[in-house]
């Protein structure tokens, strides 16, 4: 058996054979792990500075070389790399007196904190698959991100109290500006929002719940909703970008909601969280400095606020280190162009437009496949992964260590 790396799901029941260097057996993978697998065989970096090939040994030197000299580095990505590449990272960024920021800085970052603190109930997908008779996914399509999550958990699958599944026991509810695919399948509890709408959907669920009117929306269809809600026995929130960005710094109004709704039953709520360890990252960010991101150790203290965060330190930094992640495709144009005129250096096994910007390039092993190690699952599971092709190519964690040594 193998462990899909190619989202947070962190599939564990995959089985692969491989015959004359390539795949020539796969189940259980979905559309994304089946690209995620078959990444392995097509556009791999090799060592590279300024756009020259060289060998490992010279292109970790320049690395080290570059980070050492530089005055305001920044760390930049790990949310594609593994636990054990996240601490050595951490490690890093402390002896360099570094900034240190990965991509939950500006999506699921804000809920996730709330989740870690305690401010928002959770629990754990197989929680979901054994009780939850309702799910609402809101602002998330998991039929695109995460293929396998309504099969697996939210859904489909025969739980240890839900027997009888979406035939009988499961209620699928979905909040979307548009009609997603998850949408369609939950078309008898599709509720429409206007984009930044969110809010005044969520008042006007307070408010019936509350036994009020609500102020917008179809009033009659979100009394259906809220008599839903009520008759719940078991319920999880998916949350998903959409909500997040439409809130932004209103979650609280979100931790009101959920507090009125665990007063009539139970409710959890687990981040639709894209990258396959962005918690882990979280986690051990939090453990080590007690914020989960955008924190810079320059002078040997620890601070933390929106000026350490990669949006923002993009354009102070005098060089970045990039790794499990792309930041020049991801981030706003003018973020990514200032970080594209400092000394970039992209450790990253596959070929990307900020490996081609970047003055050193350093290719890696693809964690899960060519590479071990552990990461947490988007619901806080650790999961421990072993490598299933054989390789030369040095994990993230043995290339962090490297530069770490010659620093």
């Amino acid at each position: 058996m193998a462990i899909c790396t190619g989202c947070s799901l962190l599939c564990e029941d995959i089985v692969a054979a491989l015959e004359n260097g390539a795949f020539s057996h796969v189940k259980n993978l979905c559309r994304k792990g089946h690209s995620h697998f078959q990444a392995a065989f097509t556009e791999r970096t090799v060592p590279m500075i300024d756009g020259e090939k060289v060998d490992l040994d010279r292109a970790i030197a320049k690395a080290a070389e570059i980070l050492k000299s530089a005055k305001s580095p920044l760390l930049y990505g790990w949310s594609n790399s593994t636990l054990e590449a996240q601490a050595a990272g951490i490690r890093l960024a402390e002896k360099l007196g570094a900034t240190i920021d990965d991509t939950s800085s500006f999506c699921q970052g804000i809920l996730t904190e709330r989740i870690l603190s305690g401010k928002i109930p959770t629990c754990t997908l197989d929680d979901v698959r054994n009780y939850a008779d309702t799910t609402i996914f809101w602002g998330s399509d998991p039929s695109s991100s995460h293929p396998r999550h309504l099969s697996r958990f939210s859904y489909y699958p025969r739980g240890e109290k839900r027997q009888k599944s979406y035939e009988e026991e499961r209620t699928c509810i979905a909040v979307d500006v548009r009609k997603s695919a998850t949408a369609k399948l939950c078309s008898n509890y599709y509720f429409r929002v206007a984009p930044g709408g969110d809010a005044q959907f969520m008042e006007a669920i307070l408010a019936v719940l509350e036994g009020k009117i609500p102020k917008v929306g179809d009033k009659k269809k979100m009394i259906e909703l809220s008599s839903v809600l009520k008759k719940t026995e078991w319920g999880a929130i998916f949350p998903g970008l959409g909500m997040i960005y439409s809130l932004q710094d209103n979650m609280e109004l979100f931790e009101r909601l959920l507090a009125k709704l665990n007063e009539i039953t139970t409710f959890k709520v687990i981040p639709m969280v894209g990258h396959y360890n962005m918690r882990g990252f979280n986690e051990l960010m939090l453990e080590k400095t007690g914020f989960i991101n955008r924190v810079s150790f320059k002078d040997g203290a620890v601070a933390h606020g929106p000026e350490h965060s990669a949006l923002a330190a993009a354009k102070t930094c005098d060089t970045a280190l990039v790794i499990g992640s792309d930041p020049l495709s991801a981030l706003p144009f003018g973020t990514a162009r200032a970080l594209a005129r400092q000394p970039l250096i992209a450790i990253d096994p596959r070929r990307s437009l900020t490996t081609d910007a970047a003055k050193v390039v350093i290719p890696s092993a693809i964690s899960g496949l060519e590479a071990g190690g552990t990461a947490v699952r988007m619901d806080g599971v650790t999961i421990k992964f072993e490598p299933i092709i054989g390789t030369l190519l040095l994990s993230d964690e043995q290339i962090i260590t490297r530069i770490m040594e010659a620093i």
